[in-house]
């Protein structure tokens, strides 16, 4: 295929983990993407819930609000230098300091 890589879209992230039908949907796209050999990166993650549905099953990225707010590129550079710096490889499930911090925050990193 001419394509590496697949991203679910947040339309169906939204409702990971409470609504059955978003959950099955990206479940089968995890499952279908990893069967034909392909990454999987979702978008729209915003909550703590959904990152460790994700992660748990096997998406190998995700992007979304969660992880961070649109940030100046100064910060964004900042930020993979800190990466870098504390020798940590940049994960695909890293939060950045413009990522909201809510109570049940489990500091995903």
């Amino acid at each position: 295929m001419p394509i590496d890589t697949l991203k679910i879209d947040r339309s169906f992230t939204q409702g990971i983990p409470h609504d059955t039908n978003d959950t099955a949907i990206s479940t089968a796209i995890i499952a279908m993407a990893k069967s034909l050999n392909l990454s999987v990166i979702a978008e729209g993650v915003e909550t703590a819930e959904q990152a460790e549905f994700l992660r748990a099953h096997d998406c190998d990225a995700a992007q979304g609000f969660f992880f961070s707010y649109p940030m100046p590129a100064e910060s964004c550079l900042e930020f993979f230098r800190t990466i870098r710096r504390d020798s940590r490889p940049p994960p695909a499930f890293i939060r950045s300091s413009h990522a909201p911090r809510t109570a049940s925050d489990p500091g995903i990193r």
